[in-house]
C-alpha cells in the first residue's frame, strides 16, 4: 500500500469542513480590510528565497525543498509567502498602481523539511497578508489588529500580542555590534549554528532553541536600548495606534523573529490556552522596508503577517471552539422503480440548481437501507417518490426532525423547502441545542449563549 509522505496529512470529512469555515472567515475579514487575494507559484527560483528570506535563516540553510528542473534551473518549493508576493509585486509593477498601498493576502501550502510535531508539518498551510507601499506606523498597528481580530472572530479568547522594535538600519547596526561584543567571549558555550551566526547575523542567535535557557542568552543586550530617537518615536506611535484600536499588547524585547529581512516593528501572537504547549505562538510578522529594493524593485516600505493554519486549527480545538459546520443535507430522495429513479435524477438536479443540498440513492438500496442512509446524512427532509403520487402531480415529504409528513403539489416543492429549510437553519452548528456555549451561527441561533 502506498502511504502519504512523512510530515504530510490528509484533510477530509468534518475536519475539512472546519478548514473551509476558517478559510471563509479569513476571506470575509480580509474583504472588510480591503485586502485582495493573491496566488503565487508553488515553486520559484531558489535565488528568490536566498535573497529574500536570507542566507543565514534556518529555512534557507536547512529546511527548503530544492530541485533542478529539466532545463537545469535551480528551483525551490515555497517555504513561506512573503518573498513570492514581493516578487509578484515587482514583476507586475504593482508599485505603479493608482491605489496605494497595495494590500494582498494568501492562503496556500508551503513546504519545509523540518521535524514533524503537533501542528507542524513538512507540507503546511499558511495564511498571511502584506501591506506594501506605506511606512506610516498606523499600518503596523492595522496589520497587528487584523490578526487579533481574525482570532477573536474565530472564537479564540486567550490571545496575547508581544511587540518589539528592531529600529532602522542605524539602530539595527548598533545593536548588531553590541550582540557580537556580548557573545564573542562566550562563543564556545554556543551551539554550532550560533557560532556561524555570530558574524553573519547575530540576531539569529537570540532565536536559537538550543541555547535559549543559557545565562548568556538571558543577559544579552535588548534591542530597545539601541534604538535611535527616530526609531523610538516611531515605536511610540505604533503603540499609541494599537491602544486606539483597542489592541492589548506587551512590549517584549526578546521578540526578534527568525527571518533576516525584518526592521522596526516585529510582533508575535500567542494563544494562551491550557494544554496547548510551550510553543504557543500561532502567528507573527513585522516590517521589512528593504526587501522590495533587495529583490530588484524600487525602495518601498512594507509590513506583513503570517500564521500556520495547522497551528490555528489546533488552537481552536484546544479552546473547544464550536464552529457552525453544516453536516447535513436538506433533502434525501428515494425511489423504487426505474420510472421513479428517472424522475429522481431530474428532481435532484433541479433542486440543486435552486440552491438546496440534495442527495439520492446511488446503490439501489432497499427503502429501509435508504432511510438509514438519510439518517446518517442528517437529512432534514425525506421524499419517497411514488408513481401514483407523481401521476397526480403530488408527493409526500417527511420532516425527519418532527416526523410529520405532508402531501404537497410538485409545483410547490421549491417554495415548501425554501420556507422550511431556512427556518430549520436558524442553528446550523451540528451541536446539541441544550449545550450552553457561544456560537457563531447568527442572531437566531438556538444554542447561542446569551451574554
Amino acid at each position: 500500500m502506498i502511504t502519504k509522505p512523512k510530515g504530510t496529512k490528509d484533510i477530509y470529512g468534518i475536519e475539512a469542513k472546519k478548514w473551509q469555515y476558517v478559510s471563509k472567515v479569513i476571506d470575509e475579514v480580509m474583504e472588510k480590510y480591503n485586502y485582495n487575494f493573491i496566488r503565487v507559484p508553488v515553486f520559484e527560483s531558489s535565488e528568490l528565497f536566498h535573497r529574500g528570506v536570507g542566507e543565514t535563516t534556518d529555512i534557507v540553510t536547512k529546511e527548503t525543498y530544492d530541485f533542478t528542473d529539466r532545463g537545469g534551473r535551480n528551483m525551490t518549493l515555497r517555504p513561506e509567502g512573503t518573498a513570492g508576493v514581493v516578487r509578484s509585486y515587482i514583476e507586475n509593477k504593482m508599485y505603479g498602481d493608482v491605489n496605494q498601498p497595495v494590500k494582498l493576502y494568501y492562503n496556500c501550502p508551503m513546504y519545509r523539511y523540518e521535524r514533524p510535531q503537533a501542528g507542524r508539518y513538512r507540507e503546511l498551510t499558511q495564511f498571511g497578508y502584506e501591506l506594501i507601499g506605506s511606512d506610516d506606523p498606523i499600518c503596523d498597528a492595522e496589520v497587528i489588529s487584523l490578526a487579533v481580530n481574525i482570532y477573536k472572530i474565530l472564537g479564540l479568547k486567550g490571545i496575547k500580542v508581544n511587540i518589539n522594535s528592531l529600529g532602522d538600519a542605524e539602530s539595527r547596526n548598533n545593536y548588531r555590534e553590541a550582540l557580537i561584543k556580548h557573545f564573542k567571549p562566550h562563543i564556545n558555550e554556543l551551539c554550532e549554528d550560533c557560532k556561524e551566526r555570530l558574524e553573519k547575523n547575530p540576531l539569529r542567535i537570540l532565536d536559537c532553541k538550543v541555547d535559549c535557557d543559557k545565562e548568556v542568552m538571558k543577559s544579552a543586550p535588548k534591542t530597545i536600548d539601541y534604538l535611535n530617537e527616530a526609531s523610538k518615536q516611531r515605536f511610540e506611535k505604533v503603540k499609541e495606534y494599537l491602544s486606539l484600536m483597542g489592541v492589548e499588547y506587551v512590549v517584549d524585547p526578546t521578540v526578534v523573529r527568525g527571518l533576516d529581512y525584518y526592521n522596526h516593528t516585529v510582533f508575535e501572537v500567542e494563544a494562551e490556552i491550557e494544554g496547548f504547549g510551550a510553543q504557543n505562538v500561532i502567528g507573527g510578522g513585522g516590517r521589512y522596508n528593504g526587501m522590495v529594493e533587495q529583490l530588484g524593485g524600487p525602495s518601498t516600505p512594507a509590513i506583513g503577517f503570517a500564521a500556520g493554519f495547522d497551528r490555528l486549527m489546533l488552537a481552536l480545538d484546544y479552546e473547544n471552539v464550536k464552529m457552525p459546520i453544516n453536516n447535513s443535507v436538506d433533502l434525501f430522495l428515494l425511489y423504487v422503480n426505474e420510472d421513479e429513479k428517472k424522475y429522481a435524477v431530474y428532481l435532484t438536479n433541479d433542486l440543486r440548481m435552486n440552491g438546496f443540498i440534495v442527495e439520492t440513492d446511488y446503490l439501489n438500496r432497499s427503502l429501509k437501507s435508504g432511510f438509514k442512509q438519510a439518517d446518517r446524512l442528517n437529512a432534514k427532509f425525506t421524499i419517497v417518490l411514488n408513481s401514483d403520487d407523481l401521476k397526480n402531480n403530488e408527493l409526500k415529504i417527511k420532516n425527519n426532525k418532527t416526523k410529520e409528513e405532508d402531501v404537497i403539489s410538485l409545483d410547490a416543492l421549491i417554495y415548501y423547502l425554501d420556507e422550511n429549510v431556512i427556518e430549520d437553519d436558524d442553528c446550523n452548528c451540528n451541536c446539541d441545542d441544550s449545550e450552553e456555549h457561544e456560537c457563531h451561527c447568527g442572531e437566531n441561533c438556538k444554542c447561542k449563549k446569551e451574554n
